[in-house]
């Protein structure tokens, strides 16, 4: 008997106003931790208008980071991809057996694992060549 596997099965579903429960949980714990800092600030005799500037900038980046999706990709992975890259210098070695692109996985390649440049001794090929050609003559 053979299953239908669905292609899309890593996205996520709209929950509620078109977010999913990842964006919805970082929207709440965010929204609430700006909210506990204005409060605070407000209790501390601080002016309310002073203490939204912290909170306004909380959410913003809050926003920015539940809402980000670039390349089917959310912020996290993204960021992750990005610091790989750089690290990297814009160049990417592929080895046989090796699975680096879990989002956690940031490696660079050293010198010591870097392929090395052999250089080729034509000399040494002639004489080889020389001898071989020696030897069926004599043949």
């Amino acid at each position: 008997m053979q299953y239908k596997i669905p292609v899309q099965i890593e996205n996520e579903d709209p929950i509620m106003l078109w977010l999913s429960l990842r964006q919805l949980s970082i929207i709440m714990i965010w929204g609430w931790i700006a909210y506990s800092i204005f409060k605070k600030l407000v209790w501390s005799w601080v002016p309310w208008e002073v203490a939204l500037i912290p909170t306004i900038l909380i959410v913003i980046i809050t926003l920015f980071i539940a809402l980000f999706k670039n390349s089917e990709m959310t912020f996290i992975p993204f960021i992750l991809s990005f610091i790989r890259f750089k690290i990297n210098l814009s160049e990417r070695i592929w080895r046989a057996w090796v699975d680096s692109f879990h989002p956690l996985d940031i490696w660079f390649l050293s010198e010591s694992e870097a392929p090395k440049k052999e250089s080729v001794d034509f000399q040494s090929k002639m004489d080889k060549i020389k001898e071989l050609d020696e030897k069926l003559k004599k043949i």
